[in-house]
């Protein structure tokens, strides 16, 4: 019956039950914000609170307290690493800037990279030195097929999550993700979106003051239609005798990055 109720309302109607209340139309009272909306719900839900013993009681607060100590030894140790990543706010703010990605993602990356990029020459390294980059499929003698690259676990597993996250936002990144996912399935979309959101990590925290600068969750469909209108007018010009060279005028990086004003 409690399990019904999770994530629908706050901890009101869980402490009430514990106290003695029965009453399912009360309980289902104390829902609040969107919760309200589901009222008639959650008086079903509740529909048994009678069978609600106290040693079930006694069970849920116990329940209860361990989450509340382990809520509080978080909140210490997150104001210990807010305390010791201080001195790096900029690089923070600089990973944050990416889609898909949150504070505690930037804590995280900064904590198993460091800052320093000299380390790695390229963002290629740094990806391969995460193992978000594609396996080595070669020819010859070798003893079976790795499924997985090596490397650092603990920062691959950090990708796959900020790329499954930016795979639901509207950008280039989320575009992406989405166009992998439906030709090659959501996996190799995530180890995709991640090499590519480290090696853009990469040159952000190697040029201080550069942020992430989206160009659009339509951008696939405009360099499709800049291509088919580059060839058409080669071609007619072509037509008349002339050789064309093509040269690209400076504008925004294609990996989404921009120094910041």
């Amino acid at each position: 019956m409690v399990t019904d109720l999770h994530g629908v309302t706050g901890r009101d109607i869980m402490d009430h039950l514990i106290a003695g209340e029965r009453d399912p139309k009360a309980l289902a009272q104390l829902a609040r914000a969107r919760a309200r909306r589901k009222i008639a719900e959650l008086e079903e839900a509740l529909e048994g609170a009678e069978f609600f013993t106290p040693e079930h009681a006694a069970l849920l607060a116990a329940m209860l307290a361990r989450i509340d100590r382990v809520n509080a030894e978080i909140d210490e140790l997150t104001a210990v690493i807010e305390r010791l990543l201080a001195p790096y706010e900029e690089q923070l703010q600089q990973a944050e800037s990416m889609p898909g990605w949150a504070r505690r993602s930037a804590q995280d990356a900064v904590a198993e990279t460091g800052v320093d990029m000299t380390r790695f020459r390229t963002g290629g390294h740094l990806s391969s030195w995460a193992g978000k980059t594609p396996l080595d499929h070669q020819s010859g003698k070798r003893k079976g097929r790795a499924r997985s690259k090596k490397g650092n676990r603990y920062l691959a597993g950090l990708l796959g999550e900020t790329a499954a996250a930016a795979g639901k936002t509207q950008t280039r990144e989320g575009a992406r993700y989405r166009r992998l996912a439906r030709r090659r399935g959501k996996a190799k979309a995530c180890v995709a979106v991640g090499n590519t959101q480290l090696k853009v990590y990469h040159k952000l925290l190697s040029n201080p003051g550069m942020r992430y600068q989206d160009l659009g969750p339509d951008y696939y469909e405009r360099q499709r239609d800049i291509r088919r209108q580059i060839a058409h007018h080669v071609g007619k010009l072509g037509d008349l005798g002339f050789e064309v060279t093509l040269c690209r005028t400076p504008g925004p990086e294609p990996d989404g990055t921009s120094q910041a004003a």
